[in-house]
């Protein structure tokens, strides 16, 4: 009987012990909530974040080649060769560029041609055809790879833009009848949607380097009390968009004839 009160006790003692762990668990404290799914995100969102605007790869061997504003790393398995960024030189209305580095230690040239290519061991489709050449330091004949490659969309598109300006003139939610039109952008699909004012928008996304596009575009067609030609020429501008820059919290939409679209980075 002695030795059974103190058994008894530490029995009472983990039961009690468990019941607190299982409330624990189950206390707000312990859940996981939305906000930290959405900071997980984020962690992961800030992880595939890159000044690269374009990448390319080959096997046979493996290689790969990323080009920055600022950079062009190309790498093997068994080697790589780094040097300062060089403007390319445009060919066959723009669809192909030529970069051409010559450095102490190596000499680079690579061409970019606008068509599908197709991945050999994967058989994945990408938009770019990529050759390039190298040596180093004293080869005499350059080595050439064959491969595939894309542009990286610029991740700081990657928001939520309402407007400001269109065609050069100040708006408000008046001109259109119902909201101000916004554009919220998706690098990681380069895809788009949003509103025009009253209508509903969508569409793909086509970008290289500070060129953009806005493809594919489709709309409701809801009959909207006023602001029917402001969504209009809305989606007209954004339709004839080239080029952008980003710059205190605007996005700037342009073609060679002028200034189509401000937005404002939505907080």
């Amino acid at each position: 009987m002695k030795n059974f009160i103190p058994l008894l006790l530490s029995l009472c003692l983990v039961v009690a012990s468990c019941s607190n762990k299982k409330e624990k668990s189950n206390s707000p404290e312990n859940t996981v909530t939305i906000d930290s799914v959405t900071q997980v995100k984020s962690s992961v969102n800030k992880q595939l974040i890159t000044d690269d605007y374009f990448k390319g790869h080959g096997v046979e061997p493996f290689w790969t080649v990323t080009i920055s504003d600022k950079m062009i790393k190309f790498k093997t398995p068994t080697d790589s060769i780094l040097t300062p960024h060089t403007e390319p030189i445009y060919a066959q209305d723009n669809n192909v560029k030529m970069y051409t580095i010559h450095t102490e230690l190596a000499a680079i040239r690579i061409e970019v041609i606008q068509m599908e290519c197709i991945n050999a061991m994967s058989g994945k489709s990408f938009p770019y055809s990529v050759t390039l050449k190298y040596k180093k330091g004293k080869d005499k004949e350059f080595t050439t790879l064959e491969g595939c490659g894309q542009y990286i969309t610029n991740y700081r598109l990657h928001d939520i833009w309402a407007l400001e300006e269109l065609n050069g003139t100040k708006v408000s939610k008046e001109d259109f009848g119902k909201e101000l039109p916004y554009i919220e952008i998706n690098t990681g699909e380069n895809t788009f949607m949003g509103t025009s004012g009253c209508n509903s928008v969508r569409g793909e996304l086509f970008s290289e380097r500070n060129k953009i596009r806005f493809t594919n575009i489709i709309s409701t067609e809801m009959l909207c009390a006023t602001g029917n030609e402001k969504e209009q020429e809305f989606t007209k501008a954004l339709a004839s968009t080239i080029s952008y820059t980003i710059g205190n919290n605007r996005l700037t939409l342009s073609n060679p004839d002028k200034t189509l679209l401000v937005f404002k980075k939505v907080d």
